[in-house]
């Protein structure tokens, strides 16, 4: 099976509102709506218009995990909507890490060299899975003033794509 990593556009709204929906809500207990992220319907508008991306992992045409990357600075951007189906997570089909070298490599091609994330410490694989790849952990107050802050999150990170070979 061969993943495909391609970019999303408004067209795939509904299948990724279905994928992160289902892992926020029903996986995670998150007490989150679409109403609460309203960005899932303005791909465009909210993520490439002002110089971000947002990608989609797909298997045999099904969307299986997405990725975003929301640009705040001129030099700087913050990764969102990271998410990776249940049943296809793990080292065999390494999809998140394909998912983040996508964006880590469209944050080199375009000039931005500093990448913050925000989480929630109950997910503590995401939080393995960014250390792993080089993610400094950042107190709160330490973020940029212009980081777009999800009131979800608790835990912050910091990548500075140069130094990450």
């Amino acid at each position: 099976m061969k993943i495909q990593i391609q970019q999303l556009d408004n067209s795939y709204s509904d299948q990724l509102i279905d994928l992160i929906l289902t892992i926020q809500q029903k996986e995670f207990n998150v007490p989150i709506t679409i109403e609460d992220q309203p960005d899932l319907k303005q791909i465009e508008e909210f993520y490439m218009k002002p110089g971000g991306n947002f990608w989609g992992a797909f298997m045999d045409g099904e969307l299986v995990g997405s990725i975003a990357l929301v640009k705040f600075h001129e030099k700087a951007a913050a990764v969102r909507k990271m998410f990776v189906k249940k049943e296809f997570r793990g080292k065999e089909l390494n999809i998140a890490q394909e998912l983040l070298e996508v964006l880590i490599s469209f944050c080199r091609q375009n000039g931005i060299d500093s990448i913050y994330l925000g989480t929630v410490n109950i997910l503590k694989a995401a939080m393995r899975f960014y250390e792993r790849n080089h993610f400094v952990q950042v107190e709160k107050e330490n973020l940029p003033t212009l980081f777009p802050l999800m009131s979800a999150d608790n835990v912050f990170y910091h990548l500075n794509v140069n130094q990450t070979v």
